[in-house]
């Protein structure tokens, strides 16, 4: 006698129809078609339109969700990052709540008169552990970083350095930068989810801020390896989410040209590697 599985197997498996590219009528099955995709400036428009058409707040915030490739060689992988970028056009009159690390009189009379929510020195550390004292964005002088090092678990990724900008000598600038800037992370391994701008806006407006972005994710990933943003949904807070045509929008990456011997070649093609991970 044949065992199950033996049976199961004579059976042929159904043949999945390719899926078309452009529906005919205006009622159709999603899932037996491609997910359109749309230019920046179209996506855009149609947004605003939505607004319109479905009488929505016209003030209503712009989301894009993002999705990674973090791949790199073999197994090895991106880890999950989080980064804070100037736009160039604001769209929230919020602020964000900056605490200045410094036991100078004189540098912390500068922080306060350009805003900082909390300063003061080593006397913080206690009150932070005990979370009695939280704070949006941490940022440091030189002289006091070696006293912080209680806060580094704590803090973790907020924690001051010269990598985030957030450990300097000059605090008007680091004020002014953490105050105003905008905060994203990635989730659940590969997405990133983040707004980016008020549908009432210009659309070349929402178009540069969505693009400062973009560009500050793909410095998180060597351009030599595939391009790390793999697929770009925007949304407004009351819309569906529309699928960008990624070109143009990307970061062009910028062709070496052709020298004779193949080591000319690949070292010239490791420079802006190096430099697009610095940044």
């Amino acid at each position: 006698k044949r065992t199950r599985q033996e049976k199961v197997k004579e059976k042929p498996r159904p043949r999945r129809r390719p899926l078309m590219t452009k529906p005919v009528d205006d009622v159709y099955l999603t899932w037996l078609y491609k997910r359109p995709s749309y230019g920046l400036e179209q996506a855009v428009g149609m947004l605003k339109k939505f607004q319109e058409l479905d009488f929505t707040h016209p003030k209503q915030f712009v989301y894009i969700n993002v999705f990674l490739d973090m791949a790199l060689q073999k197994k090895k992988k991106v880890d999950p990052f989080s980064s804070s970028v100037a736009l160039p056009h604001r769209f929230t009159d919020e602020v964000n709540k900056v605490l200045v690390f410094t036991e100078n009189a004189q540098e912390a009379e500068v922080a306060r008169e350009h805003g900082a929510a909390v300063v003061g020195g080593v006397e913080l550390i206690k009150w932070i552990l005990e979370d009695e004292i939280q704070a949006d964005f941490y940022v440091a002088v030189p002289a006091i970083i070696p006293k912080l090092i209680p806060l580094r678990n704590k803090l973790k990724r907020k924690y001051p350095s010269t990598r985030r900008n957030s450990l300097g000598s000059d605090i008007p600038k680091m004020l002014q930068f953490f105050r105003e800037c905008h905060e994203y992370m990635v989730e659940d391994e590969s997405i990133i989810k983040t707004r980016i701008a008020r549908l009432d806006m210009p659309t070349e407006h929402i178009i540069a801020n969505l693009k400062t972005i973009i560009h500050d994710i793909c410095t998180f990933k060597p351009s030599n390896f595939d391009p790390i943003v793999q697929r770009l949904v925007i949304r407004s807070s009351t819309s569906e989410g529309l699928l960008l045509d990624l070109d143009g929008i990307l970061p062009q990456v910028e062709k070496v040209e052709e020298k004779e011997g193949e080591n000319a070649v690949d070292e010239d093609q490791q420079k802006p590697v190096q430099e697009s991970v610095s940044t």
